[in-house]
This record gives structure tokens, C-alpha cells and sequence, in this order.
């Protein structure tokens, strides 16, 4: 049995986390960087080594740079890949090359997804308190009131370990969305693909292409340290048994690749495209994330991402009930705020699917001419090249207050952007960096101190939120009648990005989620509103009944 490091004898965790692929390693990390207890349990013998997602957007790496891994997992991503679509004589149909990074990294990126995966696995040698158990099947669950009781069968045995919560992370036919009885309801692609991974890249060029041609669509993708992708659909007839054989590949590449070239096949496999999404993500205390609650077709590489949002999402939940800092309803917010995310990204990822694999001519060429029409609208076409069309997490329920809101649509719910910032011991470091990987609160051009009533900071302070106040950089040293209250993290404002975001709304106090999501927001005035709105809403304690604790 291979392990991370020499496992523990702990059988009472935090959290429990069924599955060591991306999203199930992503939330052991999260769950260590915030100090608890976690077990990770996994069928198989070790990481999958073979490519399989390839595109990486920039929430997913700020995800990382949240776990304290980013700077491991730059070097296998491509920064700013760009994507085209291109008709059967390769011509541009669209061009999808975002040039911002206004949360703090490139929107588009290709990776290598084993290696960022071992990323995530070496990541947990930092953690005490997070065990990877490999050849590890969990067989039962059983909850009550206070936990679940996991039976884990592994090679030396059958052992039972207790957790207060458990994280399914098993993939598209997760055992544990099975045990739970939920449906897994949803729509199957009519044709499979069939894809090849090919080392030393015949082709070198960079980027991702979409060929849409009628007669076969087929997509070519440039992946990091000299990986080469080809996806191909399979026409009627042509079974798995018949693609895996060396002359079928040939036949499939000879119009790309001449003969001459050395092929070196990293892996070959046929695959069905899907679109389901599972019944509910919360049983009580198991939840499901990534492929287990989901699973969406490639063409927008957003099912990768989409479980990274899951870990984030309900990382920092856990962490808080966990800590007694919230109540358990704040756990009911994951699947609300999650729910409706995913379900765009699925119907996206479903339609561009649909216009790529159009076999008919005459359908093809209304296609074409749709998106030629659209290119010839610069204000169209720059909405395609940026990628505004990606759905973006807009929370309109869950953990969030609007308490003190004085905009719609307001700030409350989406996710704060990430600038380069100054603070007094370092001339620039990006903001969540800044900030700590947990809450904070911002006030721009005030210390949050003066504007807060007692109440409102004992509960900022009984939560552990970092008090920030932003300003120009070039008032950065000013340290008006006299010191700043040590508690308060004063941040320059470098390039004008902050101020630029604040000129915009009337809101200039936020109170930031660990997840970057803007959980509540207003002007100063109302900001010890806004944190006591902030605390209704994930359930906390009252203050009055933590003198008694």
C-alpha cells in the first residue's frame, strides 16, 4: 500500500473524504490549512497518471493559491491559453484569448492533470493532522446525531472510524451518492469521442483548437512539457474494440500528422460525454462534490473547475461548525449556492457540445455563418474573446447578508477581485496573500476600528476576521495622529484597481468569505449592521451566550 507518509493510528476525525482525486485532495488541503482533523480514503493504489482535465481557469488557481500551493503548480500550466474554433478548412469561427486576470490569475490556462494532482498530494505532507489511506474501500456508512460511522476495508483488514462529517469525492459513479439513494439525473451525448495523448507534440503549436468540421469535429490541444491532446468523434458504427488498434489511430491522425512523425501514445480511450447532476449535494452530515454531484460534457473544461468550486465552497463551512463559530443551517448554504453555479455550467458546456459535433453540411454552414456574423459585431465579438459568457457564481441565497446594501446588483455574492497591493512590511503582494487564507473585512478610507461598534468587533473578533484598511499606496505610511491599532492590516491600493472597483458602487465596507465570495457589504455607516446581518445568516452564536461557555 503506498501512502502520502507514514499513517497515523487515528480512528475519531473532523472530516472524513470518500476518493483521492483533484476535488477530494483539494478539500484535505483546505480542511488542513484551516487546522482540522481529516482522512482521506481511496479504492485504488495510487494517482491516476494520465492526462485527463486540461483546461485550469482562474478561479481554481486562486483555489490553490488559497491552499498554499500555487507557486507547486504554475509550472505545469500553460498561462493564457488560448482557444479557437475553426470550420473544416481551419478557419476562425471564434477566438477566445482573455487578456484580464482581474482575480488575480489568467482566465484560461492548460495543465497537466496528474501532476497537479501529485501537487495536491505532496501538499498534504504539511499537515499533521490529514492521513491518505490508498487500497481502501469505504463499504457503510451509518449517521446518527453526532457523526458517521465509515467501515473501511483495506488490505490488512476491516477497520471503523468515526467522523463528524464526510465529504464524497468518488467520481461520476461515486458509491456514496449511491448510498445515499439519490438520482443522478441528467442526458448522455449520442456519439462517443474517442482521446489520445501523445508525447514529444508532433505539432508544437500552442493552444487549443476546435475543428468543427462536419465530417469528423476533432479538437487538438497543446498541453504542458511537450503533450500533444487529440479528441476525435466516433461516427456511427465504429466501436471501442476498433479505435484502440494502432491503424485506426494512424487513420485518425494522417491528415494532421504526417507518417514520418514519431507517434507516442500516452494513453487511448473512448468516453461518452454526460450532463447529470445528483438529486441533492447534502445528506445530513455527507455531502458530495465534484463528479459525484456532477458531471458535464468537456467542451468549456469546467468540470475540473467545478469541483475545485465545491471544495472551496464548503471547506471553509466545515471549518466554522466544526470551530462552533457557525451553526449547522450554514451547511445547507452549499448546496444553494452551488446548485444553480453548476447547472448553467452543465447547460453551456451541453449546448457548445452540441454546435462542435453537427454532422450535417447545410446545419454546419448556419452555424458558420452564425458565428461569423457575430465576429463582425465588435462589441459581440469582444464578449466571445473575454469570455464574459462564462457563467460567474452570482449568490443571491445562502451565506450572505444584504443588510447595509444600498446597490442592485450589488457586490453581495459575487466574487472580489484580486489586485496587486502593498501593505507596510511588503512594496507588493497580491491581495489574498494580504489577507490570510480566512475572512476579512475591507474598509476603504477609514480604519475599521472608528467605524465599528463594540458589538459588531468582539463578533469580528470572536470569528477571527482580518481588519483591513484600504487606501492609496501613496498614503500607505501615513500614520495620521498616531499608530494604527495593530490589529488592523493597512493595504496600498497600487495600481488604482481598488479604488476603480469602490468608485463604482456605493458600498465601501465588505465583508470577504474564504472563499472570496463578497458575503456582505455598505457604507461605513451601516457596516456594524451588516456584520451582525452577516451573522444571522450562518447561524452564529450570540455573543451573550459565549460568557457562559
Amino acid at each position: 500500500m503506498t501512502v502520502s507518509k507514514q499513517v497515523k493510528s487515528r480512528d475519531v476525525v473532523d472530516v472524513a473524504v470518500v476518493g483521492a482525486g483533484p476535488t477530494g485532495l483539494m478539500i484535505a488541503n483546505l480542511l488542513g490549512v484551516h487546522g482540522l482533523r481529516v482522512q482521506v480514503f481511496e479504492a485504488g493504489q495510487d494517482l491516476i497518471d494520465f492526462p485527463r482535465g486540461v483546461g485550469m481557469d482562474d478561479e481554481t488557481l486562486r483555489t490553490f493559491q488559497a491552499a498554499g500551493l500555487v507557486d507547486n503548480v504554475l509550472p505545469h500550466t500553460i498561462p493564457h491559453q488560448l482557444l479557437v474554433f475553426v470550420d473544416a478548412k481551419q478557419r476562425d469561427l471564434a477566438r477566445l484569448a482573455p487578456p484580464t486576470a482581474e482575480f488575480g490569475w489568467p482566465r484560461r490556462n492548460g495543465f497537466v492533470q496528474p501532476l497537479a494532482d501529485r501537487v495536491l498530494l505532496e501538499g498534504l505532507d504539511r499537515f499533521d493532522t490529514v492521513d491518505v489511506h490508498w487500497n481502501s474501500r469505504v463499504n457503510g456508512l451509518a449517521q446518527d446525531a453526532d457523526g458517521v460511522e465509515l467501515t473501511v476495508t483495506a488490505p490488512e483488514g476491516e477497520r471503523t472510524v468515526r467522523a463528524s462529517y464526510v465529504v464524497g469525492a468518488d467520481g461520476g459513479r461515486s458509491d456514496t451518492r449511491k448510498a445515499l439513494g439519490f438520482a443522478f439525473a441528467g442526458t448522455s451525448a449520442p456519439a462517443d469521442w474517442f482521446v489520445i495523448d501523445i508525447r514529444n507534440d508532433p505539432l508544437g503549436r500552442p493552444g487549443s483548437y476546435v475543428v468543427a468540421d462536419p465530417h469528423r469535429p476533432y479538437v487538438s490541444i497543446s498541453i504542458p512539457h511537450g503533450i500533444r491532446r487529440f479528441e476525435f468523434m466516433l461516427k456511427p458504427g465504429e466501436t471501442e474494440a476498433e479505435a484502440m488498434t494502432d491503424e485506426f489511430v494512424r487513420r485518425l491522425l494522417a491528415p494532421i500528422v504526417p507518417a514520418s512523425a514519431k507517434v507516442d501514445i500516452i494513453r487511448r480511450r473512448v468516453y461518452t460525454h454526460h450532463s447529470r447532476m445528483a438529486e441533492h449535494f447534502r445528506s445530513g452530515r455527507v455531502f458530495l462534490i465534484g463528479d459525484a454531484a456532477h458531471v458535464m460534457p468537456v467542451w468549456q473544461g469546467q468540470g475540473y473547475n467545478s469541483g475545485i468550486r465545491d471544495s472551496l465552497n464548503l471547506s471553509w463551512k466545515l471549518a466554522m461548525v466544526l470551530r462552533g463559530l457557525a451553526g449547522d443551517r450554514l451547511l445547507d448554504s452549499y448546496e444553494t449556492e452551488r446548485r444553480r453555479h453548476v447547472r448553467a455550467m452543465i447547460d453551456l458546456s451541453t449546448w457548445v457540445g452540441r454546435a462542435v459535433s453537427v454532422t450535417n453540411r447545410l446545419g454546419a454552414a448556419v452555424r458558420n455563418g452564425f458565428f461569423r456574423a457575430i465576429s463582425a459585431v465588435p462589441s459581440a465579438k469582444s464578449y466571445i474573446v473575454t469570455m464574459r459568457f462564462k457563467p460567474m457564481p452570482t449568490m443571491t441565497d445562502g451565506a450572505l447578508t444584504k443588510v447595509g446594501a444600498h446597490s442592485e446588483p450589488g457586490p453581495v455574492g459575487r466574487m472580489f477581485i484580486q489586485p496587486t497591493v502593498s501593505t507596510r512590511t511588503s512594496p507588493s503582494v497580491k491581495l489574498d496573500d494580504a489577507l490570510g487564507p480566512w475572512f476579512a473585512l475591507i474598509a476603504w478610507n477609514n480604519d475599521p476600528c472608528a467605524i465599528l461598534d463594540d458589538d459588531a468587533r468582539v463578533r469580528l473578533a470572536r470569528t477571527g476576521v482580518r481588519l483591513v484598511w484600504a487606501r492609496p499606496a501613496v498614503q500607505l505610511h501615513w500614520t495620521e495622529a498616531g499608530p494604527v491599532n495593530p490589529d488592523v492590516l493597512v493595504i496600498g491600493d497600487l495600481d488604482g484597481s481598488l479604488k476603480r472597483w469602490f468608485d463604482a458602487r456605493p458600498e465601501s465596507v465588505l465583508l470577504i468569505r474564504p472563499d472570496r465570495i463578497v458575503g456582505g457589504a455598505g457604507p461605513a455607516h451601516a457596516a456594524s449592521d451588516m456584520v451582525r446581518g452577516f451573522d444571522h445568516a450562518v447561524a452564529a452564536p450570540d455573543p451573550s451566550s459565549w460568557e457562559v461557555q
